[in-house]
């Protein structure tokens, strides 16, 4: 199959079997396209498609992002993870407002000079967007030109990945480079899939060479595996009286950066230095249900307590600590496994069951 035969067979198959209903296509301004990119990083489309509707619905230009409190934007990113993702987003919005005048760069280059956004982000809004000419290598495209060319060796290692994009460049059309681009992610999405590939639907099935070896699944190489390490922590849900839990703001960077969490300890006795800090006296404890929260790079073990505690004065007024209202919660960005936590907290405390 010739270069130019590529890309039709990839055009003539997404016009009849393309995805046309997606949000983010409806109304196509750099914005939109740029949001559900981030959003789609690491995550399925079905549990994008409500984050974006909620999100577009309370940030529906680049400006309200850039003006919006950050704790809004990291509420409405609550559930999606990779956190940083979120900050970068604002960020990103605010250098849009202030240099480009609320106007995405109509160039590949400056678009990767922003914040979050990589090589393959920035030929996504570019070519979905603008229309220009732009390649992009996703986690669903560079599964279908890995198997298409049998290409051997782990993406991730930079000269297996400069092959994979000069593969991209090369068969990536003048003409309909929109339509193309989508195509190609729809068919990483829905046919050339990571374990059980379509292959008799395929529009490439003639001219894959992973196919004609009978060895799909074999591209693209994975990783090399590592063994993931395991921490441990021990989360105490402080209940006040009016049965409000106490959170306090994780810094700015790192691990949940920005997001409100529970206090962390390494050992229950360390729950006395806490209260201390705080004017607290404590009460009943109650050891819950562990929860196991995994990460890229390692599993976090959580052992969760629910301790009443009993204030004296207003202690807790400090700018990174707050007393958490379950009945009425405010819009702040929480971690999921701490969202989890709340949740059995108010289901604990509206039983009556640790009284």
């Amino acid at each position: 199959m010739r270069d130019e035969q590529f890309s039709t067979a990839v055009l003539d198959w997404y016009d009849q079997h393309g995805r046309h209903d997606l949000p983010w296509q409806q109304g196509i301004t750099p914005y939109r396209v740029w949001v559900s990119e981030i959003m789609l990083q690491q995550t399925q489309v079905s549990t994008v498609l409500n984050y974006f509707d909620r999100f577009m619905a309370s940030l529906p230009t680049v400006e309200a992002l850039a003006a919006a409190p950050e704790d809004e934007v990291l509420h409405l990113w609550t559930g999606l993870g990779y956190y940083t993702r979120a900050r970068n987003l604002q960020k990103t919005a605010k250098i849009v407002v202030a240099e480009y005048d609320g106007q995405f760069p109509r160039d590949v280059e400056k678009l990767v000079e922003l914040p979050g956004i990589g090589l393959s982000t920035a030929g996504a809004i570019a070519s979905l967007s603008m229309g220009l000419r732009a390649p992009i290598l996703d986690g669903n495209v560079k599964r279908v030109l890995a198997r298409y060319t049998a290409q051997e060796g782990y993406p991730g290692e930079p000269k297996v990945a400069k092959q994979l994009w000069a593969t991209a460049e090369r068969f990536t059309p003048h003409d309909r480079v929109n339509a193309y681009t989508q195509a190609m992610m729809d068919m990483g999405a829905t046919l050339c899939t990571r374990s059980k590939p379509s292959c008799l639907l395929c529009p490439l099935e003639s001219g894959c060479k992973a196919h004609l070896l009978g060895l799909e699944t074999r591209y693209p190489i994975p990783k090399p595996r590592k063994v993931i390490p395991q921490k441990r922590t021990l989360m105490p849900m402080l209940a006040n009286a009016g049965g409000e839990i106490l959170l306090y703001r994780r810094p700015s960077t790192g691990l949940w950066g920005g997001l409100w969490s529970l206090p962390e300890l390494d050992d229950l006795q360390d729950i006395e230095h806490l209260a201390l800090q705080h004017s607290l006296a404590l009460g009943a404890q109650h050891e819950l249900t562990g929860l196991t929260h995994t990460f890229s790079h390692f599993q976090l073990a959580i052992e969760p307590w629910l301790i009443h505690v009993k204030e004296s004065g207003h202690h807790v007024a400090e700018a990174d600590w707050l007393w958490y209202n379950l009945a009425t919660p405010p819009r702040l960005g929480l971690a999921a496994p701490v969202k989890k936590l709340l949740k059995r907290a108010a289901d604990l405390l509206n039983a009556g069951e640790t009284s």
